[in-house]
């Protein structure tokens, strides 16, 4: 089992992150075999489909050569033309199959994991020069994997081929006495049959080494419990340090809402636990505004600055109650609360011989 140099083991599935990054490296789950297995069935296919048109182009091909060979001129000009002819019709019957090729070992390649581009696969690198260790990968695991790997396709293939032709002797001998075309064709079949089976089982191993190699790659890129922690702290910051952060920035709002609390003029109590801070100005606000409110410690430390600062302190459980719950801190009173609110300040103004709108 794959260990860090710590000790950890690679027990945790690899993060999205740590799978981009590789990806960007070129370095991916990809097997080779898919797009070997997918180019032999779409030839193949293309053979079966258009093999009589093609066969059909290159005898026409033949008989325009063997008709104007008597009018072919043996100078530069001459061979120099019907080199470019012979080229441009030979393009016309296989450039069909080529593209097909092209087109899906492309695909194949794009199916596994998408498009990627990466230089640093193909970068120069002088440690991939050391002898020491290139002998060293080719007794690695994954060489013999190969090996193996190769030696059994190699053996069911043959398998394939000798079962086929096996299964075509008992027609070898009529063979003698018929015409060229009609020996043709029975080679080109039995050759196809062979070529078609082969490219099946090929498939399947590509399939199965699909997997594998799928498998081997998200073994290779587990990560250690340390791994994600360390991960999460550069993606999402240090735990600690955003605690700290925002242990800071409560500190700075409960400062300044304990720099508001002179300016309220009530502070609504239930009496102990909490405290809400009232200001209300008639020519400026539409109603009482929240300027500071808490529970426990910061209530007692609510109370006490409103006593330094000769802020009148009213008992009214329930109202304290509603207004902690329901209104946010700089929020207004809400309508269902006017009635209760306006009584509070009513009386503390009659206290204190301010006027109220």
């Amino acid at each position: 089992m794959a260990e860090e140099q710590s000790g950890q083991e690679k027990t945790e599935a690899p993060t999205a992150k740590k799978l981009s990054e590789a990806r960007k490296k070129g370095d991916i789950a990809r097997s080779t075999e898919v797009p070997s297995a997918a180019v032999l069935l779409a030839a193949l296919f293309t053979l079966y489909v258009s093999g009589d048109s093609m066969l059909q182009a290159i005898m026409d091909m033949l008989r325009h050569y063997l008709d104007a060979a008597g009018q072919t001129q043996l100078m530069i000009s001459g061979i120099n033309n019907l080199a470019f002819d012979a080229v441009a019709r030979s393009f016309r019957v296989v450039g069909p199959i080529m593209a097909v090729i092209v087109v899906t070992a492309v695909l194949a390649n794009l199916l596994q994991n998408g498009p990627v581009f990466s230089t640093e696969k193909i970068a120069a690198d002088i440690t991939r020069l050391d002898p020491i260790k290139g002998l060293g990968n080719l007794f690695s695991k994954q060489m013999l994997a190969q090996t193996i790997k190769s030696i059994l396709k190699v053996f069911l293939i043959g398998l394939i081929a000798y079962h086929e032709v096996k299964k075509a002797m008992p027609a070898l001998l009529p063979l003698m006495d018929q015409e060229p075309w009609p020996i043709l064709m029975f080679m080109a079949r039995t050759a196809f049959w062979i070529f078609l089976k082969s490219a099946i089982l090929i498939a399947i191993l590509a399939a199965a080494d699909y997997g594998f190699q799928r498998w081997q790659f998200m073994e290779k890129m587990k990560m250690t419990k340390q791994e994600l922690k360390d991960e999460a702290r550069q993606t999402e910051g240090d735990p600690y340090v955003k605690g700290r952060i925002r242990s800071l920035q409560m500190q700075m709002a409960r400062r300044r809402m304990m720099e508001e609390v002179p300016k309220a003029d009530v502070v609504i109590t239930n009496p102990t636990h909490l405290a809400v801070a009232l200001q209300y100005k008639a020519k400026s606000m539409a109603a009482p505004k929240v300027v500071a409110k808490g529970a426990g410690i910061i209530a007692a430390k609510i109370k006490e600055v409103a006593l330094e600062n000769e802020v009148p302190i009213v008992e009214d459980k329930p109202l304290a109650r509603a207004l902690f719950k329901e209104v946010e801190l700089d929020g207004f009173v809400p309508e269902n609360l006017f009635q209760a609110v306006a009584e509070v300040l009513a009386y503390v103004y009659s206290l204190t011989g301010q006027g109220a709108a």
